[in-house]
């Protein structure tokens, strides 16, 4: 179970990671042509959520492996999870369903992660 835990924690930490980059340093106007939801929101706001998905790609690796305050990976996975319901929230508002597998299977996955941690305490 450890395994599949480190497993999945690395997939979604490098997916958060690429993710949370890209929204965090590009233009608002730049990710409009990929991320059509940009649009309704500020550029702040794009760029908080860019900052939130490497915080939480960081935290789904980091405490773990240091050991240093480990509790943070269970936290980080369960705070990108409610990121994807958020993004589901708002990608069903769109009417854009296209994108709700990728978002659900991530919301998935980050909540095995968080119940999977949790449960080591």
């Amino acid at each position: 179970m450890n395994l599949a835990l480190w497993i999945v924690a690395g997939l979604l930490a490098v997916a958060y990671l690429g993710a949370g980059l890209l929204k965090a340093t590009q233009p608002k106007e730049r990710l409009q042509k990929n991320l059509p939801w940009v649009e309704d929101f500020s550029a702040g706001t794009v760029r908080f959520i860019g900052v939130v998905e490497i915080l939480g790609a960081l935290g789904l690796i980091l405490p773990q492996a240091t050991g240093i305050a480990p509790i943070l990976t269970p936290i980080a996975a369960t705070g990108l999870a409610v990121v994807q319901a958020l993004a589901i929230r708002t990608h069903v508002r769109r009417h854009e369903p296209q994108v709700l597998p990728a978002n659900i299977a991530l919301l998935l996955l980050a909540a095995f992660v968080a119940v999977g941690r949790f449960a080591g305490y």
